[in-house]
């Protein structure tokens, strides 16, 4: 009977980076970016309206609402735009280091510690499989999250516009 390169490979199970792909889709934060649009854009506008509770307070100290109001949004609006962006950028970054590990030929990884590291090159099935994981599974999950970092730098440019406006 021939062994699969499957089984034999040494890598821990919790570091195949396919099982580390798997972990993220099934994680509740890095879910999001599998949502369908409407869902996605409900947990970013979710994440933005409760940075808020932090914002707001601040900007009204500086800007009171009663006098300038529109001050008082865009500085809000902009101070819970960095919680936004923080967010975006833990998806991102663990998007994008499972796309790595994916694409890589060889992987390292450590047996029981720090100590231990090993390297397993892919046999080229697994490369193959791990390869078209990225491309048809991970590569539109970042450009999702990339279009959205576009879309908040129009929107914190138009911010700053209409600020020098006032």
């Amino acid at each position: 009977m021939i062994e699969s390169s499957v089984s034999a490979c040494p890598v821990p199970d919790e570091q195949q980076p396919l099982n580390e792909y798997q972990e993220l889709t099934e994680s509740w934060f890095f879910s999001w970016g599998k949502l369908d649009p409407i869902k996605y854009s409900r947990k970013l506008a979710w994440v933005w309206a409760w940075s808020w509770l932090i914002t707001g307070p601040l900007a009204a100290a500086s800007f009171a609402p009663n006098k300038h109001l529109l001050q008082f949004i865009l500085c809000s609006s902009a101070g819970a735009g960095i919680a936004l962006v923080l967010t975006l950028l833990r998806l991102y970054l663990g998007w994008s280091y499972v796309r790595e590990r994916l694409l890589k030929e060889t992987i390292f990884y450590e047996e029981s510690g720090w100590y231990d590291g090993q390297t397993w090159t892919k046999p080229t099935e697994i490369l193959t499989r791990d390869r078209l994981i990225v491309s048809y599974q991970v590569k539109p999950i970042l450009q999702r999250l990339e279009r959205t970092f576009a879309i908040l730098v129009l929107i914190v440019f138009s911010g700053s516009l209409i600020w020098n406006l006032l």
